[in-house]
C-alpha cells in the first residue's frame, strides 16, 4: 500500500507543476480617448492604423479600399519606417469573429507587433 500511495504523491506534484502554465491567446489593446483637455490633432498628424471590416467583408485600412491579398503588402508598406508596429481593427459588430480574426492573422503575418480591437462604446469615448 505504501508504494501506491507515493506513486500517488508524484502524480499528484508533476500535475501540479503542469497546471501552471498561464493560459494563451491574442494579446490586444484597447485604444484610449483622448483627454478632454488634450488638443485636437489634424488627420495627417494622426499616425493610429485602422483596418476597418464592413458587415459585407470588405476591408478598408484607414478609409482606404484594400481586398484580403492586398492587405498585408500594403500594411507592410506602412509599417517600413515607423518603429511603433500597432494597428485597431474594427469590425461591423454583424460579422462572425472568424472575419476579424482573418484580419489579425494578416496583420501579424505583415509584422505588426500589436493588434488592438475597436468597439462602439470605444469610439464614443466611454
Amino acid at each position: 500500500m505504501t508504494p501506491l500511495i507515493d506513486v500517488l504523491l508524484v502524480l499528484l506534484i508533476i500535475f501540479m507543476i503542469i497546471s501552471n502554465e498561464p493560459p494563451r491567446g491574442l494579446e490586444s489593446l484597447v485604444p484610449q480617448p483622448p483627454p478632454p483637455d488634450a488638443p485636437v490633432t489634424r488627420p495627417e498628424d494622426d499616425r493610429t492604423v485602422v483596418i476597418q471590416i464592413a458587415a459585407d467583408g470588405s476591408l478598408k485600412i484607414n478609409d482606404e479600399p484594400t481586398d484580403a491579398v492586398r492587405m498585408g503588402p500594403r500594411l507592410e508598406e506602412i509599417f517600413k519606417t515607423r518603429a511603433e508596429r500597432v494597428v485597431f481593427v474594427k469590425g461591423d459588430p454583424s460579422l462572425e469573429y472568424r472575419s476579424v480574426a482573418a484580419a489579425i492573422d494578416i496583420a501579424k503575418g505583415a509584422g505588426i507587433d500589436k493588434v488592438g480591437l475597436m468597439t462602439p462604446a470605444v469610439e464614443e469615448g466611454k
